[in-house]
C-alpha cells in the first residue's frame, strides 16, 4: 500500500486538487491533516502515471508525493543547513561581508548545482575569507539569518515522538551552534573554521564536512540508535545532500537544485518544513509547540 500525499502553501489546497489526483490514480477517500494545506490518500501500487500528474499539480502550486504506508513515522531526521534549515547561504553571506558576495556567491551555487567539486569549492571560497574579523560571524547571526518557516515544529514534533533530530551541513560549526540551539536539535555537525588573531585564516579544518560525510553521519547515528537506514528522514536542497537523502528511508529535495529534485524520494517545492511531517502522516492538530 501507498499514501499519495499532496501539500501546498498555507489555504492553497483545496478539494478541487485533492478530487482530481485521487480520480487520476484511483484512490480510497482523502483524510485532511490540515485544511486547506495537506491531505492524502491510500492507493495500492504506483500508478504509472504518477510522475506526468505529481508534474502537472507542480504547475498548480501543489507538491504531490507517493510513500510507502509502512514505517511512515521516522526515527532519526538528519537536515541540511544552507537554504533548508535557515534561508541563506552562510559562506555567501561572510563573502559578503568581505567585499566577495558576487564571486563566492556564484561558485557557492554551481557547487550545489553538482557542476564542481565540494572541497575544491570549499576552498576556493573560503580563501576569499582570509582576513576577516571573526565578529563578522556575530554579525550574519543577527543580521542575516532567517530561520525557514516549519522548522521548527518540524523538530519539536519529531522529538516530541521520540526521534533524534540532527543537523549535518557542509557549512561551519559557528553556525550550525546558533541554529542548532534556536530549533532544539539534538546536535550538529558542520566544518570549522580556524581563527587566528580575531580574523578567519581562509580555510577549515580537515577532513572537511562533505557529501561522503553526511552519508556517514546517517550511517553512524542509525547505528548509535540500533536503527536502520530506512528509519531514517534525510532532507537537503544541494548536490552535497544527494549521498544521506539517497540512503536514507525518506529522502526529501526541499525548495531544491533540479539535480537533487529530480533523484529524491520526495520534493516539496511549495510547502515549508511542515510538509516533512505530513509526509509522514501527522496532522496539524499533532504538532509540537
Amino acid at each position: 500500500m501507498f499514501a499519495v500525499s499532496l501539500v501546498a502553501a498555507p489555504g492553497a489546497l483545496d478539494r478541487s486538487h485533492v478530487e482530481a489526483v485521487r480520480d487520476a490514480f484511483g484512490g480510497g477517500d482523502a483524510a485532511w491533516l490540515s485544511g486547506g494545506e495537506a491531505a492524502e490518500f491510500a492507493i495500492p501500487a504506483r500508478p504509472p502515471q504518477f510522475a506526468h500528474v505529481a508534474g502537472e499539480m507542480r504547475m498548480l502550486g501543489v507538491d504531490v508525493n507517493l510513500l510507502p504506508a509502512k514505517g511512515r513515522r521516522k526515527r532519526l531526521l538528519l537536515a541540511d543547513m544552507d537554504s533548508t534549515m535557515i534561508g541563506q547561504e552562510c559562506i555567501d553571506e561572510l563573502a559578503d561581508l568581505a567585499g566577495a558576495g558576487g564571486e563566492v556567491a556564484a561558485v557557492t551555487a554551481a557547487a550545489m548545482r553538482g557542476e564542481l567539486d565540494f572541497e575544491a569549492a570549499l576552498e576556493a571560497r573560503l580563501a576569499l575569507l582570509e582576513g576577516l574579523e571573526e565578529g563578522a560571524v556575530d554579525r550574519v547571526i543577527a543580521e542575516r539569518l532567517t530561520l525557514t518557516p516549519g522548522g521548527a515544529a518540524l523538530v519539536a514534533t519529531m522529538r516530541a515522538q521520540g526521534a533524534r533530530c540532527v543537523l549535518v551541513s557542509g557549512g561551519f560549526t559557528a553556525f550550525t551552534g546558533w541554529v542548532a540551539g534556536r530549533l532544539g536539535f539534538d546536535a550538529h555537525r558542520a566544518n570549522v573554521l580556524e581563527v587566528a588573531g580575531g580574523r578567519l585564516l581562509g580555510r577549515a579544518r580537515r577532513p572537511y564536512l562533505g557529501r561522503e560525510a553526511k552519508v556517514a553521519a546517517l550511517e553512524e547515528e542509525c547505528a548509535a540508535l540500533g536503527i536502520g537506514p530506512e528509519a531514517a528522514l534525510a532532507v537537503g536542497d544541494g548536490a552535497n545532500d544527494l549521498g544521506m537523502i539517497g540512503r536514507a528511508g525518506l529522502g526529501v529535495a526541499l525548495h531544491a537544485k533540479p539535480v537533487v529534485a529530480e533523484r529524491a524520494d520526495a520534493r516539496v517545492d511549495h510547502g515549508d518544513l511542515s510538509a516533512l511531517l505530513y509526509l509522514q502522516g501527522y496532522r496539524r492538530e499533532e504538532f509540537a509547540a
